[in-house]
């Protein structure tokens, strides 16, 4: 699926409802899938974000599996709304998801441009009678061109930066502080050695990457309070992923109401969530 203006061209594809690439001109702003290294270039993360301790919750006495990150990336989803510039697609639930998530809900991700941004609205609906627990998040992964060395990230504030330490896809309780130079953080493969770098109650909202001090592309997250930043060795990639939701820490109880960052949402309810990128 393509949505476009005089700026950019998005492609979407059904599966998972997965941004595939983002043109402005003949750059392509998502990197392009080499497997050797990642299979995916922007998964919904959904029901949940990041990994279970030993892949399991519990929720009203029952234990469920759920990989890490959820299922949604793997679905198709329906297109049900399009229009030159947006498109949206739509998730429900289903026998498949009852056996693994026991709630009843629609998700549709809306996808639009004005000039050069383009809007990622997540709206999600519980359609169950109860109480409906789900946490939801981005994973794009944009285009490094040349030596990652070259990349740095500008912050929208000047405060240092704590980050929470995954062991095995958990949190371990650890933290680290990355000092940060100017709002800046310049960008090398070590910060990732122990996987992603996570800010929990990030204070920044915006965060823009740069290439030898000119801006590529700002990506703004108001309504998300977690922020995930990620890469593999030698990839040619950034990830910047705005979360509504965590992996689970160590001593996690187990039970899905009690999973740290994990949204509430009451019968018949929706909530809407958006963050944006724009491209230079």
């Amino acid at each position: 699926m393509t949505i476009k203006n005089e700026f950019l061209k998005v492609e979407i594809c059904p599966k998972g409802a997965e941004l595939v690439s983002v043109y402005k001109g003949q750059e392509n702003f998502l990197w392009e899938i080499d497997r050797s290294f990642w299979d995916k270039t922007s998964p919904v993360l959904f029901p949940i974000v990041g990994g279970l301790k030993d892949g399991s919750y519990e929720f009203n006495g029952r234990k469920y599996q759920l990989p890490r990150h959820g299922f949604a990336r793997d679905y198709d989803f329906e297109i049900t709304e399009s229009t030159e510039e947006s498109a949206t697609f739509t998730l429900k639930h289903s026998h498949q998801t009852l056996e693994i998530y026991p709630f009843e809900f629609t998700l549709s991700i809306k996808y639009y441009i004005l000039e050069s941004k383009l809007f990622i609205q997540y709206i999600v609906t519980n359609t169950s009678s109860i109480n409906m627990y789900y946490s939801i998040g981005a994973h794009p992964a944009f285009s490094i061109v040349g030596s990652f060395v070259d990349y740095n990230l500008e912050f929208d504030r000047a405060d240092n930066l704590t980050t929470y330490k995954l062991s095995n896809n958990l949190f371990s309780g650890d933290t680290n502080e990355i000092v940060l130079e100017d709002n800046v953080l310049p960008l090398n493969y070590s910060l990732f050695e122990q996987d992603a770098i996570v800010l929990k109650n990030a204070t920044t909202s915006h965060l823009t990457l740069l290439k030898n001090k000119v801006p590529k592309f700002k990506v703004s997250f108001p309504d998300f309070p977690f922020l995930g930043i990620w890469t593999k060795k030698k990839a040619p990639f950034i990830c910047i992923e705005p979360w509504l939701g965590l992996a689970d820490i160590h001593h996690t109880s187990g039970k899905l109401e009690e999973k740290e960052g994990i949204l509430s949402l009451a019968p018949g309810s929706t909530q809407s969530h958006q963050w944006n990128v724009e491209f230079y």
